[in-house]
């Protein structure tokens, strides 16, 4: 099948696709550091940089596309839609251009008549109001509006961790497909990956310290940081430590949330990997350790770009350069769709 990508970031979402028969031929990403990416990693796609709000930038992509396609991926960023219920003024929503990027996959469907759409976001996506002729809708019931007499349209709910991947991660799915054509849905796991089995076998190393293991290397951090971290045990937060727990230059207690400075779980599905999975005071992103002689954890450290990966379902081997910027891959990471769950919802694609 000859498809295209809108929103592709790095194109992590793709990873499996040439497994199950579909081939990207041109991608849209505004990024360009996530464009060059995306390039290195998909060198046979033709990949258009920059907004596809600008009309060269959408006509670039239009041309660079078969009059007819079979599949189309997009991943619309959602940050200036509103959601139902805590809606902002109709005029702010106008003036802000983020609100008109779901209108562009809308315009290309249009132009391309693709028989398999599959739009992917996170699930508020769901929640969101956008102005549509004198309304506010929702994007399901605009999509059923405009194109509800060709297509099936199912939004469902997924979390990649029922479906082979080693991370609780919940995503929103809108298919639409032809009348006439067959979608059926993913096949979940019999049971779920845990982070051990997925991570449990690399070598331990501390903060700064790199391994003979391409991309296990680890972060350096601050002395403060690691000393906390050592005394905290798996699936602990370093707030419950009676003696090193986080405090400030002046010796006053740190007050956050207790998904922060907390240590992963080895025996479940890895927590959602947000962006900030960089920082051990972020959510939930410290490895999760192993108990020493001494009464300390070992790691005490966020995970790796290697242990990232594959708890996001990527290969050991994906096949990014070499010189890709650690927190590109990081920020990148954070921000997708398991490429596993994405592979398994499109293989019940029955052409």
């Amino acid at each position: 099948m000859v498809g295209a990508s809108l929103f592709s970031s790095a194109g992590i979402a793709e990873t499996y696709f040439d497994e199950v028969g579909i081939n990207i031929i041109a991608a849209n990403e505004l990024v360009q550091e996530r464009a060059d990416l995306y390039q290195a990693l998909y060198p046979n796609s033709k990949m258009i940089a920059g907004s596809i709000l600008d009309e060269n930038v959408f006509k670039t992509l239009v041309k660079n596309t078969p009059e007819k396609l079979d599949f189309l991926i997009a991943s619309p960023p959602c940050q200036g839609m509103s959601v139902a219920g805590k809606n902002r003024n109709i005029e702010q929503m106008l003036n802000d251009e983020r609100n008109y990027l779901v209108f562009k996959i809308i315009d290309f469907i249009k132009l391309k008549s693709p028989d398999f759409v599959l739009i992917e976001n996170v699930p508020t996506f769901f929640k969101l109001v956008l102005p549509y002729k004198n309304q506010q809708l929702k994007v399901v019931e605009i999509l059923n509006l405009l194109f509800g007499k060709e297509y099936n349209i199912e939004a469902n709910v997924y979390d990649a961790a029922e479906f082979g991947v080693a991370q609780r991660r919940t995503r929103a799915i809108i298919k639409l497909y032809r009348k006439g054509k067959k979608w059926g849905q993913p096949i979940k796991s019999e049971k779920q990956i845990t982070v051990e089995e997925k991570i449990g076998f690399l070598p331990s190393i501390e903060a700064g310290q790199k391994s003979n293991v391409k991309w296990h290397f680890a972060r350096k951090h601050s002395d403060n940081h690691i000393q906390w971290m050592k005394h905290t045990p798996t699936g602990q937060t370093a707030f419950d430590n009676k003696e090193f727990f986080p405090v400030k230059p002046n010796g006053e207690k740190i007050k956050s949330y207790n998904t922060s400075y907390r240590r992963i779980n080895w025996d479940e599905p890895a927590p959602t990997i947000t962006m900030r999975n960089d920082a051990i005071s972020s959510q939930l992103n410290v490895h999760p350790g192993r108990k020493l002689k001494n009464g300390t954890y070992s790691d005490a450290r966020v995970l790796t770009p290697l242990e990232l990966m594959l708890l996001s379902s990527l290969p050991q081997d994906w096949n990014i350069p070499d010189n890709t910027p650690e927190l590109l891959i990081r920020k990148c990471i954070g921000e997708c769709i398991p490429p596993l769950l994405i592979k398994n919802i499109v293989a019940q694609i029955n052409r």
